[in-house]
């Protein structure tokens, strides 16, 4: 199905990228209680078997592979196999993210140690398999502004290694005004942003993301449509939005793929990509989502590849490696 244009994914959350097999190997490690104890009957409680009513159910799912985020050594493993299995999905380029106070609230470890775990773990896996990958740091808005800044504290102990700053988390409820502070500071380090938004909530959200937080691509976004003056705006600036069809039926987002914006955007010269979020939640490699894209969204073999080239376009990369991206793959 696919052409020859590198395969990307930029919208690919760590955190909901965790192994069943990892899950129960580190809980028997540490002797922590999960509801069953091989993959086959574990599954239901950790992969979407059926709609959710909304995002914050989705999230739900993230408890056990939560907690199992016990300590450094436990961070880092979760860091090496997710570049591991971007390879197994023959994956060019990832940019994976990570919200460090998410993943070490369960456990209540320092959010520092998160970070220094998934940095060297993606780092070695990375130069070991021969497969670039970026670190976005996620701000997860549900824990309100104020962790908010320990949370941007924690990123900043490696400031070096990320290189871009998300939004995260209940987007209706802890509205993106709030970390308008947190988000120049981002910018000030230099790193670029991407923000969770019109997702849960309409199209003002979006504005917002650009307009207050800088943000270049927005994830999700599917409530655009809903602003032809916002279709027109991100056309001309060419704001990307990372689509993800299968969380977004699972989330109820949208009623089924068939009604996904995602073949709109790409008629309107969007740049939007073709991402998998949360594929330890989902149940799904990019490949699938490829798939469903073709035969239930309906994009032509073009637009797939207009969502290719989107991804190169919109990779958080220097002009010069985005070129070497490409050249790896003709």
């Amino acid at each position: 199905m696919l052409n020859g244009l590198p395969l990307i994914d930029l919208h690919r959350h760590l955190d909901g990228s965790v192994r069943l097999s990892t899950i129960i190997d580190i809980a028997k490690q540490h002797k922590i209680k999960l509801p069953a104890w091989t993959e086959s009957s574990l599954r239901p409680y950790v992969q979407i078997m059926e709609k959710q009513p909304g995002v914050m159910a989705f999230i739900e799912k993230f408890k056990y592979m939560i907690a199992i985020m016990v300590d450094e050594e436990s961070c880092y493993r979760i860091a090496y196999e997710a570049v591991e299995d971007l390879k197994k999905e023959s994956i060019d380029y990832a940019e994976l993210r990570f919200s460090p106070w998410f993943m070490a609230d369960a456990n209540k470890i320092d959010a520092g140690v998160i970070v220094k775990a998934v940095v060297a773990g993606t780092k070695d896996a990375s130069k070991a398999l021969n497969i670039p990958v970026g670190l976005i740091g996620i701000i997860s808005r549900t824990y309100g502004p104020e962790l908010a800044w320990k949370e941007l504290e924690a990123l900043e102990t490696c400031k070096e290694d990320i290189i871009a700053l998300d939004l995260a988390g209940d987007e209706y409820n802890f509205p993106g005004e709030w970390y308008v502070p947190h988000f120049k500071c981002a910018r000030s380090n230099g790193w670029q942003v991407t923000v969770h938004a019109g997702e849960a909530s309409g199209p003002e959200s979006i504005w917002q993301a650009i307009d207050e937080l800088g943000a270049s691509r927005i994830g999700h976004g599917v409530s655009a449509f809903q602003d032809p003056k916002l279709i027109e705006y991100m056309r001309d600036h060419q704001i990307g939005v990372e689509s993800n069809l299968t969380s977004n039926v699972q989330t109820s987002t949208v009623a089924d793929y068939a009604l996904h914006p995602l073949k709109r955007f790409l008629e309107e010269n969007i740049q939007a990509t073709i991402n998998t979020d949360d594929p330890g939640i989902s149940a799904i490699t990019l490949l699938d989502e490829y798939k469903f894209a073709v035969n239930q969204v309906g994009l032509s073999h073009q637009q797939v590849e207009q969502a290719q080239r989107n991804a190169i376009q919109q990779a958080f990369l220097s002009e010069s490696k985005k070129i070497q991206l490409n050249d790896t793959k003709t």
